[in-house]
């Protein structure tokens, strides 16, 4: 039981009380995490729900779209959109900004978003995951490609999902990062991992060692390195994995 611990909702009102527009950003931040739920509630059915398979055309890099990917994009969308919380979105699947429906009144926030990435991995049952970014939009104009062309330090929040064995929700609206993980019997996150941070050093290295003839010669050494284990400069065994998700 969550009795106690902190949810994701409690969360939000804690870190984003005195800020400016902030029951906005948590207002928008919980219809994110909804959307989140129902891609996770997809994900986890895979064939029982038919949701595997190309669904046959490309998006705006190139790549095969897959069914999920599709119907993810769409959650995140639907989502997103009536709240009057955004000014507009972008999507991996789409190859222009998004513009929020004229029936449903415009925020000041854009959101930015990968809706299903490491979809590839789907039909071998490889975690994947939702990206997304939190934009400023204060002027009145509707928003065109370039004002979602901002430095990263002026992202009020970000964050992604893990669609694995659990449901992982790691965000941050710029004080700490944070994980929650999803509670599927009362449909909460839940705070289980505060105060993430990335270790110095490590003993395992991911990379898609299929393009190591574009490598630059800094990453062809350093990878050298790890592969050469205690033997090597590192003094140390590394192991490798890749799973060609970047929220894995």
């Amino acid at each position: 039981m969550y009795l106690g611990r902190t949810t994701l909702s409690k969360f939000l009102i804690q870190q984003l009380t005195g800020i400016p527009g902030a029951n906005d950003l948590g207002a928008l931040l919980i219809d994110v995490a909804a959307a989140i739920k129902a891609i996770s509630a997809m994900t986890a059915k895979g064939a029982l729900g038919g949701y595997l398979g190309e669904q046959g055309g490309k998006n705006a890099q190139g790549e095969t779209q897959q069914k999920l990917d599709v119907l993810a994009h769409e959650v995140m969308i639907r989502s997103c959109e009536w709240g009057g919380l955004l000014a507009g979105m972008v999507s991996e699947e789409l190859e222009d900004p998004c513009a929020v429906p004229a029936e449903y009144a415009r925020g000041r926030y854009l959101l930015a978003f990968d809706p299903l990435d490491g979809s590839s991995n789907i039909d071998v049952n490889v975690a994947v995951g939702t990206i997304f970014s939190v934009l400023r939009h204060d002027s009145l104009a509707p928003p065109g490609a370039a004002d979602y062309l901002q430095p990263g330090c002026r992202q009020v929040a970000a964050g992604y999902a893990i669609y694995g064995p659990a449901t992982m929700l790691v965000i941050t609206v710029g004080k700490g990062t944070h994980g929650f993980t999803l509670d599927r019997e009362i449909g909460n996150f839940i705070l289980t991992h505060p105060d993430l941070e990335i270790p110095p050093d490590s003993s395992e290295f991911a990379i898609n060692t299929s393009n190591a003839r574009f490598w630059e010669p800094p990453v062809h050494r350093y990878v050298s390195e790890c592969q050469a284990g205690k033997s090597g400069i590192r003094c140390r065994d590394f192991n490798m994995r890749w799973i060609a998700s970047l929220v894995a």
